[in-house]
C-alpha cells in the first residue's frame, strides 16, 4: 500500500479515505455481488450456446419499491399556491387620462389627482417643472410592478405609485 501512496502522490490520510469509501460502496452492493459473481461464472464459459444459456439463466432482481399511494386532493385555499406568476394575466399596460386644470411640475412625494378619480403619488426623487392646463397623461407598467407616469408638455417620466 505504501508503494501505491508514492506513486499516486497521496497521503495515507486520503488513501485511507478512498480505502473507506471502495468498501462502503461494496457493502452497499451487496444485494448484487451473488449477480456479479454469476456474470463472471458466464463470462468464463468458452461455448457460446452455453454462454448464452448461463447469461439467460441469471435473474435479475429489482429492488422492491414501495406502495404508490393515490394523491390526496389539496385543500382549496391550496389549489393556486405557487402558481401564481405561471398563470396569464389580463392586466393593462397602461391607462390614459388628465390632469383636470392647471398643471405646474412634481416634487418627490405629491399626490397627483387624475380626471379618472385616481390619486397618483410620485415615489422617485424626480422633479419637473411644466405648466400646462388639462395635460394628457399615460401612466404605463415598468419592471418589477413599478408605474410611470408620462405627462403631456415634458419627455420626464415620474416613478409612481397609487393610492387608495
Amino acid at each position: 500500500m505504501k508503494k501505491h501512496m508514492r506513486v499516486l502522490g497521496q497521503s495515507p490520510t486520503v488513501c485511507a479515505l478512498f480505502g473507506t469509501a471502495a468498501a462502503l460502496l461494496v457493502m452497499a452492493s451487496g444485494s448484487t455481488w451473488a449477480d456479479d459473481v454469476a456474470l463472471l461464472r458466464c463470462r468464463e464459459l468458452a461455448a457460446p450456446a452455453e454462454r448464452f444459456a448461463c447469461y439467460e439463466s441469471i435473474v435479475v432482481r429489482a429492488p422492491a419499491l414501495a406502495p404508490v399511494r393515490p394523491p390526496t386532493a389539496p385543500a382549496p385555499g391550496d389549489v393556486q399556491f405557487g402558481l401564481e406568476s405561471k398563470t396569464p394575466q389580463l392586466a393593462l399596460q397602461s391607462i390614459e387620462s388628465s390632469i383636470p386644470g392647471r398643471f405646474t411640475g412634481w416634487v418627490p412625494g405629491d399626490t397627483i389627482l387624475l380626471a379618472n378619480g385616481q390619486r397618483w403619488q410620485v415615489s422617485d426623487d424626480s422633479r419637473g417643472v411644466v405648466v400646462v392646463s388639462d395635460p394628457k397623461v399615460k401612466i404605463r407598467r415598468g419592471a418589477l410592478g413599478s408605474f410611470y407616469m408620462e405627462i403631456e408638455g415634458t419627455n420626464r417620466s415620474p416613478k409612481v405609485r397609487r393610492l387608495p
